[in-house]
């Protein structure tokens, strides 16, 4: 579904909708991998790995695969993995992370327009108010909902409604911003319009092939 004219509220998706986090996501993981005596992933792969959360994130890494199955001994070592991701990830975060080209352009067009804004992302929130702050970003939302605000995150509905609720704005006449199939889903399910960014991470599948509404090159065309 679109949104017929202008969108009464907007929600973002963070990690490579507004901001490239894989470089302190990448440092951080590598760091874990290393402790455990393991061979550094590389950005390459965690790039492809992003968009389902801290533990997916983890589980992935490793796994060295998208279906983050762990068996064997890796099922014991993900709470040991997970609590050094999440230490090394504490002090990486927002260190080497960039706004993209566009974002900013984009928000404070919204922001002069009286846009009610949202964040909606699956990062834990200790990471994404971190990350926001670090940034810059954070004076621009009146609402962020973290991967860890609810009992469930994208491609779940929940967090979309829960995000449109605050804001005060029906779902039908809401619109997600995202770059991944989690987004599209998240947003079809929840009534929402979405619009995808051609830039960001979807686990290396063609996000012109996920079922956005529309896809853009950056936020800047985005209009109000």
């Amino acid at each position: 579904m679109a949104v017929a004219g202008t969108p009464k509220a907007v929600l973002f998706d963070l990690d490579g909708t507004l901001v490239d986090s894989v470089p302190d996501l990448a440092r951080a993981v590598d760091q874990m991998l290393e402790a455990l005596g393991r061979s550094a992933a590389g950005v390459d792969s965690v790039r492809q790995w992003v968009g389902n959360g801290a533990d997916m994130l983890v589980k992935r890494a490793l796994s060295g695969d998208m279906a983050g199955l762990l068996n064997g001994d890796d099922v014991e070592l993900f709470p040991v993995a997970r609590d050094l991701f999440f230490g090394a990830y504490a002090q990486a975060n927002g260190r080497n992370s960039q706004i993209y080209a566009g974002v900013q352009v984009a928000l404070d067009r919204y922001r002069e327009a009286g846009m009610p804004m949202a964040v909606v992302t699956n990062k834990p929130a200790a990471f994404t108010d971190q990350l926001l702050t670090q940034l810059g970003l954070a004076g621009y939302f009146s609402v962020v909902v973290a991967g860890d605000t609810l009992a469930e995150k994208k491609p779940s509905p929940a967090p979309l409604l829960y995000a449109c609720e605050k804001l005060g704005s029906e779902p039908a006449s809401s619109l997600m911003v995202g770059d991944s199939s989690v987004d599209v889903a998240a947003a079809r399910a929840a009534g929402c319009a979405v619009v995808c960014v051609s830039y960001g991470y979807n686990k290396g599948a063609p996000i012109a092939e996920a079922g956005a509404d529309r896809v853009i090159d950056s936020l800047a065309e985005l209009i109000v």
